[in-house]
C-alpha cells in the first residue's frame, strides 16, 4: 500500500512542448526567389536554407532579422547563402 500512495503522490512528468509547424519551403522559395534573375539557383539556395531554419523571411530580398538563422548561413566563401 506504500507503495501505490507513492506514484499517486508522484508529480505528472511535463509534457511535451510543440513543435513548431512546418512550413512549405517550395512555396516560400519560389515567392522569395520570384523576381530573381537567376530563379531556379535562388530556388536551390533559399531550399537548403530553408530546410535547415524552418524559416524564409518574408518579401523578395532583405528582412534577415526575421530569420536570424537564414541570415546566419554563409558560403564556404564568407558570403551570404540564402538570397
Amino acid at each position: 500500500m506504500e507503495i501505490k500512495n507513492m506514484v499517486e503522490g508522484s508529480a505528472p512528468s511535463p509534457s511535451p512542448s510543440p513543435s513548431p509547424p512546418i512550413i512549405d519551403c517550395d512555396a516560400e522559395c519560389s515567392r522569395r526567389c520570384q523576381l530573381s534573375s537567376r530563379p531556379n539557383l535562388c530556388k536551390r539556395a533559399c531550399g537548403t536554407c530553408c530546410e535547415k531554419c524552418n524559416c524564409v523571411p518574408s518579401g523578395t530580398n532583405g528582412h534577415y532579422e526575421e530569420c536570424p538563422c537564414y541570415a546566419n548561413l554563409t558560403t564556404h566563401g564568407g558570403r551570404h547563402k540564402c538570397p
